[in-house]
């Protein structure tokens, strides 16, 4: 897989989003208040965990293989948690459930199609130059 910083950021990109759509659509169903402050009240735990969770995966290799999906998963939620905690948000078990489920589909999910379609084009590339090289010496 590539990391390539340009790939990387794009990579964070979506796990920011990610986060973000979660909060936007937890609270357009619990009919929350509408506005920004409230969005970001309820987004930066998760956003300031998802961040150190990146930082630390950036040391490694490959942050964006389903594996440091996984970890990156991980971290956001159980730091999101605590971050909720500390600042007097809900965490109430049926919450957790879902931000544990939802949150591990949208990190781990993303990459897992990522690295079918990444494999794919492997495949085809390898497939097509082998043909080249058979067209060349017969």
């Amino acid at each position: 897989m590539s990391t390539s910083l340009g790939y990387s950021a794009r990579a964070f990109g979506f796990d920011l989003a990610a986060t973000l759509l979660f909060v936007i659509v937890g609270r357009a169903t619990h009919q929350e208040t509408p506005g920004i402050l409230g969005l970001l009240i309820a987004w930066w735990p998760f956003a300031a965990a998802l961040t150190a969770a990146w930082l630390v995966v950036a040391v490694l290799r490959r942050p964006v293989s389903v594996g440091q999906g996984v970890w990156i998963w991980v971290v956001t939620v159980t730091g999101g948690m605590l971050l909720r905690a500390a600042s007097g948000q809900g965490t109430a078990v049926p919450f957790i459930i879902v931000a544990t489920l939802v949150l591990g589909l949208l990190f781990v999910g993303w990459r897992a199609i990522d690295a079918l379609i990444r494999r794919r084009r492997r495949s085809l590339a390898a497939s097509a130059e082998s043909r080249r090289t058979t067209e060349r010496y017969p």
